[in-house]
């Protein structure tokens, strides 16, 4: 009888810590299964597989895992894959998303537009984590020789030039007011004529002399050159364009994944992001080498 209760005893033990064992074995599972997989995606240029791998990385430091899609097209197509699933995170530019995915009306000052633009994104159930120190707008880059020659300092004063002027950028700058609509409509520039640039960048047709002006990036470490000269934008058709990664409200709500993004974003100054698209279009290292040793040297990996 004895040996009877102590089996029966053994076994209820047995079943009790069976029990606490798979209690405890689901938390830990749903615990990791709580952690979101977070698909970012990039635009279509040096500065974006930068900014994507930035991020990337520093997530993954931090026990993350990342399903990363890099250069998945311009601003509508990327906003599409966002809208549709496909990405849960990216970064864009504010300025961006308030005139040319919310076709509103430019903001006069860069907190401002940062506000139009969560605003909007929330509206959309997302949201926008903090923006970066630099900024990055288009503009309207020529060769310097070009500009002396036509005594060219602003965008107005491209009207001064008689005949036809070959204007080179993405395709999707020919229908945005922040590029050649704001060219066309706001300055009144008749004489510029489109020519969609694929597989070639403004500069080297710039140099070719298959475009005589073009869009460019005020964070294009070409310009640190002489070669080259950006025409002032007195109309401000360009709008502020700091940087904000894009994410749905589930990524917002993990504290520790806000925190390592915003540590990255809060040092992507001017000079950093100018040298290290410069280590990528003009050194030829990839996008994941120059992150890799940016975040090290500023203790995010």
């Amino acid at each position: 009888m004895i040996r009877k209760h102590t089996r029966r005893a053994a076994k209820a033990a047995f079943a009790v810590a069976l029990g606490v064992a798979l209690l405890i074995g689901g938390v830990a599972q749903a615990s990791r299964s709580a952690t979101p997989t977070v698909t970012i995606g990039t635009k279509n240029f040096t500065e974006q597989y930068v900014l994507g791998q930035l991020y990337k990385q520093a997530l993954e430091a931090k026990g993350y895992t990342v399903d990363y899609k890099e250069n998945i097209g311009s601003s509508e197509v990327i906003d599409t894959a966002l809208t549709s699933g496909k990405i849960n995170f990216y970064p864009e530019y504010t300025g961006v998303i308030v005139l040319n995915l919310a076709h509103q009306s430019s903001p006069k000052t860069a907190t401002g537009t940062y506000l139009a633009a969560k605003k909007f994104e929330e509206g959309r159930g997302f949201t926008m984590l903090n923006p970066t120190p630099f900024f990055d707008t288009d503009a309207f880059g020529l060769l310097t020789k070009t500009a002396k020659k036509f005594k060219l300092r602003t965008i107005s004063d491209v009207k001064k030039i008689r005949g036809k002027i070959k204007y080179g950028a993405f395709p999707e700058c020919k229908t945005r007011i922040t590029c050649f609509q704001g060219l066309t409509k706001i300055y009144g520039l008749k004489n510029l004529r489109f020519v969609p640039l694929s597989g070639i960048s403004i500069y080297t047709a710039l140099d070719q002399g298959k475009v005589q002006g073009g869009d460019v990036f005020s964070t294009d470490p070409q310009l640190l050159s002489k070669k080259y000269t950006i025409l002032t934008d007195t109309k401000h058709i360009y709008g502020f364009q700091n940087v904000a990664p894009i994410l749905t409200k589930e990524l917002a709500g993990d504290a520790k994944l806000v925190a390592a993004v915003n540590a990255v974003s809060a040092k992507l100054t001017t000079p950093a992001m100018i040298r290290m698209n410069a280590a990528v279009a003009i050194d030829k290292n990839s996008p994941a080498d120059v992150a890799d040793a940016f975040l090290k040297a500023n203790g995010l990996k």
